[in-house]
């Protein structure tokens, strides 16, 4: 029988998917930041961590895993870049509404675990640092989206009591710390925050 979950773990985990979301909004200049994670049982994304606008509303909002942005992300494990979210009927516009807050332009990456399974989706929506190029720009989102399904991983594993190999770490870790290297100012203290963080989960899956 597998031991029962560590509710510190589980705790752990979460405050480090909400510390990605956060400083992925910090990055980008965004007014908001959200991880999805893919509910497989009930075929739902649940909003995990939100970061900025909606936050307060959005939290363990579930929503079918195969409707919106987010589920056509999930999908075709295809990151996107949109500058008008109103004219892609993909969008769901209600929805938004209901948070109070309807974005404007998105980016969005999949999650994905070992073996390409599908874990959920990392968005930012309204950018405001529009100095880098938009395949710059998802070339980042997708190294901050790699480390957050190994936390992804890490968390729903927790929650089962089983243990995950993350033998790419040291590789990841090394884009993400080449990646924020070329940041400035505020957003680089914010990543190096961040940079830490997924070395100590790192350290930690390998002595756990």
């Amino acid at each position: 029988m597998s031991p029962p979950p560590s509710p510190a773990a589980d705790q752990a985990l979460r405050a480090l998917l909400q510390r990605i979301v956060e400083t992925a909004r910090a990055i980008f200049g965004a007014a908001a930041s959200s991880v999805f994670l893919l509910d497989a049982g009930r075929r739902e994304l649940v909003f995990e961590a939100v970061a900025g606008e909606g936050a307060g509303e959005l939290v363990g909002r579930r929503f079918p895993a195969g409707s919106g942005i987010a589920g056509s992300v999930l999908a075709t494990g295809e990151p996107v870049v949109i500058d008008d979210v109103r004219r892609d009927p993909r969008f769901g516009q209600e929805a938004a509404e209901s948070t109070g807050f309807v974005p404007e332009t998105l980016m969005a990456v999949p999650l994905e675990g070992s073996g390409g399974r599908a874990l959920g989706v990392l968005e930012v929506l309204d950018r405001r640092d529009r100095s880098r190029s938009p395949l710059e720009e998802l070339e980042l989102l997708g190294l901050f989206a790699a480390q957050a399904a190994i936390a992804l991983e890490l968390l729903t594993s927790a929650r089962g009591g089983e243990a995950v190999a993350t033998e790419d770490d040291g590789a990841l870790l090394a884009d993400v710390a080449a990646a924020l290297a070329r940041l400035e100012g505020d957003r680089r203290d914010a990543a190096r925050l961040l940079l830490r963080a997924f070395r100590d989960l790192a350290d930690g899956s390998a002595t756990g």
